[in-house]
């Protein structure tokens, strides 16, 4: 694994532990939502960005990601 590939693994691990934190999930849980909604790919794609920022700006990030989201599944 390159050195890119495991900073990107790292970066989106922290995601989801800051996540699963801040709602009371399990690991199991906030990989579901995460997944489910396509925040793990959002996460990889913009991880150039994304990692300069701080755990509470990407956490409200990922809310507002869900949330959009949501919204497009119920048109």
């Amino acid at each position: 694994m390159s050195k890119e590939n495991q900073d990107i693994a790292l970066f989106i691990s922290f995601c989801i532990e800051q996540y699963k934190t801040a709602k009371g999930l399990t690991g199991e849980e906030a990989m579901r939502i995460l997944s489910h909604y396509g925040v793990l790919d959002y996460l990889n794609e913009f991880y150039d960005v994304l990692h300069t920022q701080g755990g509470q700006w990407l956490l409200a990030d990922m809310d507002e990601f869900i949330a959009n989201r949501k919204k497009e599944e119920g048109k």
